[in-house]
């Protein structure tokens, strides 16, 4: 009695078997790993963007595979937790992009004024700058005072200094040079005290602030917005998880809200996409349709522009 042929996966025209290369291997499995152990899925992030941040790691460490990088990460959370800040998207700074910020003013707040509260949902908002940025552009426009900024991450250390407003005295000067051509109106100084190496930004800023842990990869809708900001997150994105991200944004804004993307992203072939009308395209602010009738939108939602 013989036995049945063994099948490999695949197999190539010449017949040889077409196998993953094991670093594609150790990175899935690491991967997989993580999400298993931790709760935090990366799975569905660039690809180009995770093998970089890993094999970092990998030598920062002086490891000699990633294998030995999974078995650290599984067995101290320590470890883990040194990791999960190279996997952050901690690219940021106050003002950043000040044609945004102008293009902000002139399109989205002259409507923003039509609702008696505003709220503000910075997802993904790393370490803070942008979100304090807002709120800056909010209180010269006279609208501080009836909005509210939900500042959100998964990571809970760059969440902490989102919500402490400590932040290098050398960045004030680039951050002064930002805010200035975002069309400011005062002196930058007025907004924060410095202390040393240090600039602590005004109290009052952060009295219209909630920080909060949030997973776009993992977590549901959040509230009902009149703003999401998610700038330069996107890209860091597989198009399956762009695909699930947008359509959040999309059950989290009220009809009429506002979306802003970074200026290297685009609604263009996202599933969502039919959702959303261009503001400004240059900047990538984009507005909910308001008669994108979706299942998840109530009819008591429809009534404000």
């Amino acid at each position: 009695m013989t036995s049945p042929p063994f099948h490999r996966q695949s197999d190539s025209p010449r017949g040889r078997p077409e196998t993953e290369d094991t670093e594609s291997i150790e990175i899935q499995l690491f991967l997989e790993g993580i999400y298993r152990k931790y709760g935090y899925d990366f799975r569905n992030y660039s690809l180009a963007h995770v093998t970089r941040r890993i094999l970092a790691r990998v030598s920062l460490l002086r490891l000699q595979n990633i294998t030995e990088l999974l078995a650290l990460v599984l067995y101290d959370e320590a470890a883990f937790q040194e990791f999960l800040r190279d996997l952050s998207i901690n690219v940021t700074e106050m003002f950043r992009d000040p044609s945004y910020y102008r293009a902000f003013r002139k399109e989205v707040v002259p409507l923003l004024r039509s609702y008696p509260h505003i709220k503000v949902w910075h997802a993904g908002c790393s370490s803070g700058e942008e979100v304090y940025s807002t709120a800056i552009l909010l209180i010269e426009e006279g609208l501080y005072d009836r909005a509210q900024i939900y500042a959100t991450d998964f990571n809970p250390v760059v969440l902490q200094q989102a919500r402490a407003g400590i932040f290098p005295l050398s960045s004030m000067r680039g951050y002064t040079t930002n805010y200035l051509a975002a069309g400011g109106q005062r002196a930058f100084s007025d907004y924060y005290t410095a202390d040393y190496d240090s600039a602590i930004m005004e109290r009052s800023l952060k009295e219209r602030m909630v920080f909060a842990d949030h997973n776009l990869v993992t977590d549901g809708v959040f509230g009902e917005m009149q703003v999401i900001v998610c700038r330069n997150v996107l890209i860091y994105f597989n198009r399956r998880l762009q695909n699930r991200v947008v359509g959040l944004f999309a059950e989290s804004l009220c009809p009429g809200g506002f979306l802003c993307l970074g200026l290297k992203e685009s609604l263009t072939f996202v599933e969502n996409e039919s959702r959303f009308t261009p503001v400004s395209e240059p900047e990538r602010i984009f507005r909910k349709v308001v008669s994108s009738i979706h299942p998840t939108d109530s009819p008591s939602d429809l009534g404000h522009p």
